[in-house]
C-alpha cells in the first residue's frame, strides 16, 4: 500500500503547499490519486501562520482529499491554552510555558489576530469553532500494514494499542535509543534532525521546518521509503 507522510509543518504553510506539490507530481508518476497523506503532527507554532495550516487541512478534507493528520504536543498545548490559559502540559518543563519563545505560541496567536495579553475571551473567539474541533479530534496513529504513523514515538516494548497519548506525543530517548525492531515501522516527527534518517525500526520526518529548515515529504510502499525532491523519489535506506 501506498502512503504519503509530511513532517512537522510548524504554521509553515508556503512549505506544506510546496510538500503537497510534491505529492501531487508523485501521484501523476503513479497514477495513484487516492493514496492517503499523514501529517505527522505539530501543525502549529513557531512558524507564520498556523491558522492558515489548520484551515487550509479542514478546507482540503471537506472537498475529499485523501489527507490525515496525527496530533503533536504543540497542537495539544495550543487546544490546552485555547481552552484554559493556565493548562500547562503534564509533559512540558514547569520553567517552560506555550507562550515561552522556545514553543512558540505567540507567533501562533499572532496568527489569529491575538496575544497573550488579549482578553481569554477575545482569544476563544478569534480562534473558529471548526479549528477547535478540528483539535479536538485530531487522531493519536495511523496504522498501514507495517507501518505505523505518529508524532513523537512508541514506548519501547508496550504493545501499539496501548500506548498513552503523552507518550506518542512527547517520547523520546527510551524510542530514539532502541535498536530492535518494533512491531511495525514507526514513521515519526517531534525531534527535528537535519535531514530525513532511516534507523532501520523507525523513520524521523522532522526536519526542522518550525526553524525555518526544510519540510519533508516522503512516500513508502510497504516498508520502502523515498523522499519527494523537486525532481522526484530518492530512496531513503537504513
Amino acid at each position: 500500500m501506498r502512503v504519503y507522510a509530511i513532517g512537522d509543518i510548524h504554521g509553515q504553510i508556503g512549505m506544506l503547499h510546496a510538500a503537497h506539490e510534491r505529492i501531487a507530481a508523485d501521484r501523476q508518476r503513479t497514477g495513484d490519486m487516492q493514496a492517503p497523506v499523514v501529517h505527522l503532527g505539530d501543525l502549529t507554532d513557531r512558524g507564520p501562520d498556523s491558522k492558515g495550516v489548520i484551515q487550509l487541512l479542514i478546507d482540503g478534507i471537506d472537498r475529499g482529499e485523501p489527507w490525515l493528520t496525527v496530533k503533536g504536543n504543540h497542537d495539544r498545548m495550543f487546544a490546552g491554552y485555547v481552552n484554559d490559559p493556565t493548562y500547562h502540559d503534564p509533559r512540558l518543563s514547569t520553567k517552560l510555558d506555550w507562550l515561552h519563545p522556545r514553543l512558540g505560541g505567540t507567533e501562533t496567536l499572532a496568527s489569529y489576530g491575538v496575544d497573550g495579553n488579549t482578553h481569554h475571551d477575545e482569544v476563544q473567539s478569534a480562534v473558529p469553532k471548526s479549528h477547535k474541533q478540528f483539535l479536538a479530534n485530531m487522531p493519536l496513529m495511523h496504522r498501514f500494514g507495517d507501518v505505523a504513523f505518529v508524532h513523537a514515538g512508541i514506548m519501547p516494548g508496550v504493545p501499539l494499542n496501548d500506548q498513552t497519548e503523552d507518550d506518542l506525543l512527547w517520547v523520546r530517548g527510551p524510542f530514539h535509543m532502541e535498536i530492535q525492531p518494533f512491531e511495525v515501522l514507526i514513521v515519526h516527527g517531534h525531534t527535528p534532525v537535519d535531514k530525513a534518517t532511516h534507523y532501520g525500526n523507525r523513520v524521523n520526518l522532522d526536519t526542522g521546518a518550525g526553524y525555518g529548515d526544510p519540510l519533508t515529504a516522503a512516500v513508502f510502499e510497504g516498508t520502502d521509503c523515498w523522499i519527494l525532491e523537486g525532481e522526484g523519489r530518492v530512496p531513503l535506506v537504513p
